[in-house]
């Protein structure tokens, strides 16, 4: 039964958030339990229903999911939403029942007492369930077949649903039709039918969720608190004192009562949660987490002589257990006897379970354990009390009718003293365990306190130094700095197990400081829980930190030896570049075309110097190092001095070229050879300008006109026609009659030397192609 109402309720208050979710344009939840459970939906229906932003944690560990679920709580607490006992482990380990109550306590808060607000204050009223109550039978009062007195058993047949909506919009349906449908499922479909298209209610609830012999209360209440809202509220006094006037439900039997005042006397829990600590997704795995404290405030008294139940003179409470039962009935000495060896059988095992309980640990969680152990074994002193004192009772009434010889009545009375004197001793026994179990259980935790306390006074010195120091100034220290916040790291995991143990602590106070205790104890946990919390937060933010540094400079030192190694191999390359004393053409072209390459791949390098700069500049803005700073703008500058080096070298280089050509062939001037060199570098710059903007592949050739530079277009044409006289002269020459002079001697130097100022013609032209 239970089962099953768990999941009508999670079905509804997954329906009833998704709803909210709608008018918020928030996307739908599919599991209640799984879905809140890391805090950021719950965050986000509170934003819906406040109005107020609320940030969310952005990491997705264990911790951040318990800071958002604090938050939640804490937005609650404002609202004056009533939590009781719910924590933020609770939701985040996915507990269904607290789940689920915490879900409740919001429908309820903005749900059904938002929106019954203004009528119980018009009405003076503060119950919002017996106004509501009493409106659905003000507006149901004229249907004869319909009598709600409840939220669950008056709904299951669906005539109360059909009822209370046809009242207020009888244009809506026949009434009629809904008596003669055959079965309560159908009346429930066509109510809910009705109240989404007509009303505009969500269908929060199915009909088999409501059609069964014991409807679960919260969802139907909730339900008809959304039919409140958009129908006619109108609720009259009278209505009101009907609904007083209704049965009640059987209350509890009086010694469920006793128990139950008992219990409250020895266990009324107080739940304290406290501010959590942080963790980041940049932590290699879940460090640390940090629990809400919890502890429950057992009212007793110091004075194990004082007892929560009677010592000597016993009296039982009105019960029907056996003995009362026994002097009911006519009373007689077997009767007695047979009663009396029931309890003194109870008495006996009693006593074994008070000494099979041990000695007290020196554990604190043992001690925890013994002291609830300890608790429900006291419970059951209290529950047996009364048949101790109805033998007792049974007794005195049996000697009082004088039926009793005399030996008889000596035997009952030895009886009764025995009884009375063994239960006075297990009593006694009892009460000193527990006074025992209080003291040493408040010495442990206390013990914790204080190292935990100690510890925490340690660790904010540790961080306090680790903060001071400067990150830096090498990479070697950076990564000390990383493996010594690791060993932090490892520190707060083994600490963790001492906050563990604080959790759901155990606080014994009298009867007269009950409240104060209690009241210092929260301060106490309070600050221990934010002195914790802010170490978790300080560790996980600065691990964070030192991993991004890390990474910066790691990528800055790697991108530094590919620059230096890069300009290494280029100076080697210039320095090996042959300037004078060329052999042939052919090597001094060669010297042309390295130089032209240099000069691009030049040109291509720019732009990792402009990455090195931005590295740089991250890195510094994150570090904040002078010393590091001075140290990297040093590292800069030397690589700039080795650029404009590299630079120079490369002109100096292309001018020597240039003085060797001229000199040996004076027809080309410095002018062109430099030009010429330049066209080259510029045209593998547009092959790499091309190739960084990914442009597509070029078409096939076409027959097309080019558009060039006048200047070189000009020079190229003066080359040309220079380059075709010298072929018109060559020709003529050659069929000269001093050609057959050079022929005939063999002296060919002087025609050498002009065929070569032809091949030198023949390769400017060739050069300037290129560089167009």
């Amino acid at each position: 039964m239970e089962d099953e109402r768990e999941d009508v309720q999670k079905k509804t208050f997954t329906k009833w958030v998704n709803a909210q979710f709608s008018k918020f344009g928030k996307q739908h939840i599919e599991n209640l339990f799984s879905d809140l459970q890391d805090g950021r939906r719950l965050l986000d229906l509170l934003e819906g229903l406040t109005g107020q932003k609320l940030p969310k944690e952005k990491g997705s560990t264990r911790v951040h999911a318990l800071n958002n679920v604090n938050k939640a709580l804490r937005v609650l607490q404002n609202n004056n939403v009533d939590l009781v006992n719910i924590g933020s482990t609770d939701i985040v380990d996915g507990n269904h029942k607290l789940t689920l109550g915490l879900i409740w306590n919001i429908i309820l808060h903005w749900q059904v007492k938002n929106v019954m607000k203004n009528i119980m204050a018009g009405l003076q009223q503060t119950n919002s369930e017996k106004i509501l109550l009493s409106w659905v039978r003000q507006s149901t009062r004229n249907y004869p077949q319909v009598n709600v007195i409840n939220f669950t058993t008056s709904w299951s047949d669906g005539l109360a649903l059909n009822a209370l909506i046809h009242s207020h919009r009888p244009d809506l349906f026949d009434w009629n039709s809904v008596v003669c449908q055959q079965s309560a499922t159908q009346r429930l479909e066509h109510a809910f039918n009705i109240a989404r298209y007509q009303l505009g209610i969500e269908k929060l609830l199915d009909p088999e969720d409501v059609a069964t012999t014991y409807p679960d209360k919260k969802s139907v209440l909730m339900y008809i608190t959304s039919l409140f809202q958009v129908l006619p509220q109108q609720v009259s006094i009278e209505a009101i004192q009907e609904v007083e006037m209704l049965p009640r439900p059987p209350k509890v039997t009086k010694e469920e009562h006793f128990q139950l005042h008992h219990q409250m006397h020895y266990s009324q829990q107080i739940t304290v949660s406290l501010a959590q600590g942080y963790e980041r997704t940049s932590s290699p795995k879940p460090r640390f987490k940090s629990y809400a404290y919890t502890q429950a405030a057992y009212v007793t008294t110091s004075d194990p002589t004082r007892s929560p139940f009677p010592s000597q003179h016993l009296e039982a409470p009105e019960d029907k257990t056996f003995g009362s039962s026994l002097m009911e009935s006519e009373v007689n000495l077997d009767r007695y006897q047979t009663a009396l060896e029931e309890v003194l059988s109870w008495l006996l095992s009693a006593e074994d379970t008070l000494q099979a309980q041990g000695e007290i640990s020196n554990d604190v969680e043992v001690v925890k354990e013994q002291f609830h152990t300890h608790e429900g074994y006291m419970m059951d002193l209290t529950a047996h009390q009364g048949q101790v004192g109805n033998i007792l009772q049974l007794g005195s009434k049996l000697i009082g009718t004088g039926k009793l010889s005399e030996d008889e009545e000596t035997e009952v009375q030895e009886q009764m003293t025995l009884l009375n004197s063994r239960w006075e001793c297990l009593r006694v026994a009892s009460m000193e365990k527990q006074s025992n179990l209080h003291r040493v259980l408040m010495d442990l935790q206390n013990q914790k306190l204080k190292e935990l306390n100690d510890w925490l006074t340690k660790t904010e010195e540790r961080t306090r130094k680790m903060e001071e120091e400067p990150l830096g100034p090498d990479l070697e220290d950076l990564k000390r700095q990383v493996q010594q916040h690791k060993v932090l790291q490892e520190d707060l995991e083994e600490e963790q197990v001492r906050v563990n143990s604080l959790t759901h602590m155990v606080l014994v106070v009298d009867e007269s400081s009950g409240d104060h205790a209690t009241a210092a104890l929260e301060e106490q946990l309070q600050v221990l829980g934010d002195r914790w919390a802010n170490i978790c937060r300080w560790t996980e933010d600065r691990w964070v930190l030192l991993q991004d540094i890390l990474l910066k400079w790691q990528r800055l030192t790697e991108e530094q030896c590919l620059f230096s190694a890069w300009l290494s191999e280029k100076e080697d390359a210039v320095n090996k570049i042959h300037t004078t004393g060329f052999k042939d053409q052919n090597e001094m072209l060669s010297s042309l075309q390295t130089l032209a390459v240099l000069k691009a791949d030049l040109e291509k390098k720019k732009q990792s110097m402009g990455k090195l700069y931005s590295l740089k500049q991250d890195l510094l803005s994150a570090l904040k190092n002078k010393s590091v700073t001075q140290k990297t703008e040093a590292w800069l500058e030397n690589f700039a001095r080795c650029w404009d080096n590299l630079v120079q070298k490369l002109e100096k280089s292309t001018a020597q070229i240039s003085q060797a050509v001229t000199t040996t062939q004076p027809s080309l001037t410095q002018t062109t050879v430099m030009e010429t060199v330049t066209m080259v570098t510029t045209r593998e710059q547009i092959l790499v300008k091309h190739a960084q903007e990914e442009l597509p592949p070029p078409p096939p050739q076409k027959k097309r006109q080019i558009t060039v530079d006048s200047e070189i277009r000009k020079r190229l044409d003066v080359d040309i026609t220079e380059l075709h006289s010298w072929i018109t002269r060559s020709e003529a020459v050659l069929q000269s009659p001093e050609f057959a002079i050079y022929r005939k001697e063999g002296n060919f130097s002087d025609l050498k030397e002009k065929v070569n100022v032809g091949y030198a013609l023949i390769f400017m032209c060739v050069l300037i192609l290129c560089g167009l």
